[in-house]
Order: C-alpha cells, then structure tokens, then sequence
C-alpha cells in the first residue's frame, strides 16, 4: 500500500519543503485541495461533516492546486501530485485541458487528476458554470479533457460542450490518471466506467469497506479490469495494524497527515511536521 500526505490547510510557504520531506521519506505522492473561494453565505450543506458547516473559514489560506503542483514539482523529481479532488463544475473543461496539460507536462508526468462535481452552487454559478444536472455536465468534461490530453487534432460535439478542431501541444507524453470522487451511487459509477481509481473523503472503515466491495461490483458491469487506485481517508483505522486492515479491504493508497498523530496542527510549524512525516515513515510505513 502507498501512502500520500495531505497538505489541506497548511500555509502555503510550508508546501515545497513539505513536498522535499514526503519525496526523502518514501510517501508516494501529495494530495492537493481544491477551493475557489469562501463564500459569507451558501446555499447548501457541506456533505462531509455531521452538522453540514464548513470546516474552514475566510481565512484559510489555499492556493490553486495547479500553481502548487508545479511550484513543488519544480524541487522534487520523483514524488507525484493529485488533487483531491479538483471540482468539475465551475470550470471549462477545454480551459482546464490546458491547465491539466501544462503541469503534467512541466512535471515530468508526475500529475495524477482527482475530480469531482463540487458541492456549492456559487463555486459554479459565480464562476460561469452550472450547477444543474451537474453529474451530465461533469461526465462530458471528463470525456473533453480525456479527448484533449490524448494529443492530436479533435473535436467535440456534446449536449453541454462542443468545440471545433483544435489541437494542445504538447500534449502530455503518458495518459493523465483520472480518480473520480464522491460517495454517492453515481459517483461510484462514474468512477467505475470511467475512472483509473476512486478517491474518498472522510470516510469510516466499514463504509470504505462497503465502497470498494461496490466498485468491484460495477467495474465487473462496466468489464472493466486492470489497475484501479482506491484512495482513502479513512478516519478509524490507524497505526500498523489499521493500515494492514485497510491494505486488506482493497486501498492502495492511504491519504494521511502524519503530522496530527504526534500532536502538531494543521497550521503547526514546519520542522515539527517534517519531524512528524519522518518517523511515520519509520513507523508505519516501514512496518508495512
């Protein structure tokens, strides 16, 4: 099982050095958060958390997961970035092609994609998009960005987007993994038919376990087989023994920030979170 560090949260002069740190100590990629903006009012519920409330505030620093992807890549040379996950909906798929492109390419091939379909309404609206039968839309834009990223000459006519030949050079020289997210049922099934993995949010381990004995079941629907990521952020199941318990139910990539095991915050000072990533590594990750 790989493991890949979270940086939600963190400030953002930490992250090139904390991306150093992951790639020294064996972490196998960096997961990238993915926030417009804070709006004073929504108009609907946060889905990951029991009450529905944010767990940020106007001041929660982020930065656009493209910017930190590169500004990372550019100290590293083998650790990969995702981001997890990058909401569909605001964005033109064929604006976001080039984005996409851009950094795989910059990187080294190092970039992986984790999309979903974003929970708030203004994200979409303020920004251009859509927010209505956005499970259609976002199926479309992956087909666009999938079409676009594979290099050549294209075109595309959709319900929702249609563009003429156009052709993005330099295309990235290997495929753009895509890790769909989301816990509903059509989530998993787009993940299942079109997705090189699944990416989940807070998530418990019997849930997760119920996840994943799903997915199977619908790639089997969809026959489709080879290699498929489950990533997790599994909130119940810590320390060797549950992470052999999560490697067993089928992750293969656990998102962790190994910093909060051994008492530093989210917002905590750079040395004691590289402190805590290396002895982590020494005692977990070695251990599995």
């Amino acid at each position: 099982m790989k493991f890949t560090v979270g940086v939600a949260l963190s400030p953002l002069d930490q992250l090139p050095e904390l991306a150093k740190t992951a790639e020294e100590c064996g972490y196998s990629s960096v997961a990238l958060p993915d926030s417009l903006f804070f709006s004073e009012e929504v108009s609907a519920s946060y889905p990951y958390t029991p009450d529905g409330n944010r767990f940020w505030d106007e001041d929660t620093p982020w930065v656009d997961p493209f910017v930190a992807a590169a500004a990372m890549g550019a100290v590293t040379s083998r650790i990969r970035f995702y981001t997890q996950v990058l909401k569909l909906n605001p964005r033109n798929p064929v604006l976001l092609a080039r984005q996409i492109g851009s950094v795989a390419v910059m990187t080294g091939n190092r970039f992986g994609l984790g999309v979903g379909l974003g929970w708030s309404p203004e994200e979409s609206q303020w920004c251009g998009g859509h927010f209505d039968h956005r499970g259609a839309r976002a199926d479309e834009a992956i087909d666009v960005l999938k079409l676009i990223l594979g290099g050549g000459m294209v075109s595309y006519q959709g319900k929702y987007y249609e563009f003429g030949k156009l052709r993005m050079s330099p295309a990235p020289s290997e495929p753009v993994p895509v890790y769909v997210g989301g816990h509903t049922e059509a989530a998993l099934r787009r993940a299942a038919r079109v997705g090189d993995g699944w990416t989940s949010a807070m998530i418990r381990f019997d849930d997760l376990r119920d996840v994943i004995d799903r997915l199977a079941t619908l790639r089997a629907e969809y026959d489709r087989s080879g290699p498929f990521e489950i990533q997790a952020v599994c909130v119940d199941r810590f320390g060797v023994d549950g992470y052999w318990q999560q490697a067993e139910a089928g992750v293969t990539d656990a998102i962790v920030v190994p910093w909060v095991f051994y008492g530093v915050g989210l917002d905590g000072p750079l040395e004691a979170k590289k402190d805590g990533m290396k002895r982590f590594a020494d005692e977990i990750m070695g251990q599995l």
